[in-house]
């Protein structure tokens, strides 16, 4: 799909051709590759909001289970000596 905008603040070009140019790409890749990351932005933000929420829950289920092996091998050692 094509876009085609107008009255563009010709500094603003100017900054965005210099960006392209650093990033050694065209204004237009640059502005594509902009609007595509805001398109998508809150997306990503979910769902790095779901892995983080993802890894929360994890470490505090190893943290869970690290105690009951620790439990464990107490018992362990107990019925052992006796």
């Amino acid at each position: 799909m094509d876009i085609f905008l107008r009255n563009i603040d010709p500094i603003a070009v100017k900054k965005f051709d210099e960006m392209a140019k650093k990033k050694l790409i065209s204004r237009q890749e640059l502005l594509k590759a902009v609007i595509e990351k805001v398109a998508y932005e809150k997306e990503q933000n979910e769902k790095d909001m779901r892995m983080e929420m993802i890894i929360s829950k994890n470490i505090f289920v190893m943290g869970e289970m690290t105690e009951a092996v620790n439990r464990l091998e107490i018992l362990l050692s107990d019925l052992m000596e006796e």
